[in-house]
């Protein structure tokens, strides 16, 4: 067995261990919407309840190691102090991690993860339709962990209203975890389907994907593909030409994604 002294680790790889070794953790998927109303999605596996009276959960937007920003969730509660947890099963997780992409200010992750917009009754931010449990929250409280890059905020959450798909129910209307098939993080590239243990799923281009908005109409509306294929289409850098086709690249180089059926 190793020892290790936190305050001699740099954080990646203090933060390597810690997501590693403290898993699997659940998925919060937030929905928030800024000042102006723009609205804004992102996934946060630092998530969990931490009371049924009230009930409250609690997510934590953490700075970013690489640079000490904040992230457009955090702005956002801030300022409105409400939030859309939608939980994330396995039929939404590739576009669950697409939406983790860092696209610009005022960016609509909504409309690049090819989720759909579905209004609150009590909140301003959108739920996610596709998300078969989602939590309309007020925020009660945001704690700083600290100023440096990596430290975390507690977005502290009151739920407000719950809504849960009947097609995750059973006839006493309680929930069928088969059913749900939730996801949870783990570490490096790992997720862990509730019902099937481990699979991968590569990080989102650090040059940012296309986003499912930019495919033509006929793919975004496709009979055959599945969310999950849209979320893994739409991190590519551009759409592939016609005469890559053959060699299964995209004009960049990179391999076309792989999709099963």
């Amino acid at each position: 067995m190793i020892s290790l002294d936190p305050k001699t680790l740099s954080t990646p790889k203090l933060q390597m261990y810690l997501q590693a070794a403290v898993a699997p953790r659940p998925i919060a998927l937030a929905s928030t919407i800024d000042e102006v109303g723009k609205p804004n999605l992102s996934p946060f596996s630092f998530f969990n309840i931490f009371s049924s009276n009230p009930p409250i959960l609690v997510f934590s937007p953490s700075r970013r190691v690489r640079d000490n920003t904040i992230k457009h969730t955090l702005e956002n509660v801030l300022a409105t102090k409400e939030v859309v947890i939608n939980v994330v099963n396995y039929d939404i997780v590739h576009q669950t991690s697409l939406s983790s992409t860092e696209y610009g200010k005022g960016v609509n992750e909504f409309e690049k993860s090819g989720l759909t917009m579905l209004s609150s009754d009590v909140v301003k931010p959108f739920r996610v339709a596709e998300s078969p449990v989602q939590f309309e929250c007020k925020v009660n409280d945001v704690i700083s962990l600290g100023e440096e890059g990596g430290a975390g905020n507690l977005v502290i959450c009151e739920v407000l209203k719950i809504h849960i798909s009947k097609e995750v129910l059973d006839d006493e209307n309680h929930i069928i975890q088969e059913k749900l098939d939730l996801v949870a993080r783990a570490g490096g590239n790992y997720y862990s389907r509730a019902k099937k243990g481990f699979f991968e799923i590569p990080k989102p281009l650090k040059t940012k994907g296309i986003g499912v908005d930019a495919m033509p109409e006929n793919i975004k509306n496709s009979m055959v593909l599945t969310g999950n294929d849209l979320g893994m289409l739409g991190n590519v850098e551009q759409l592939p030409d016609r005469k890559d086709q053959g060699n299964n690249r995209c004009d960049n180089g990179h391999p076309f994604p792989q999709i099963d059926h």
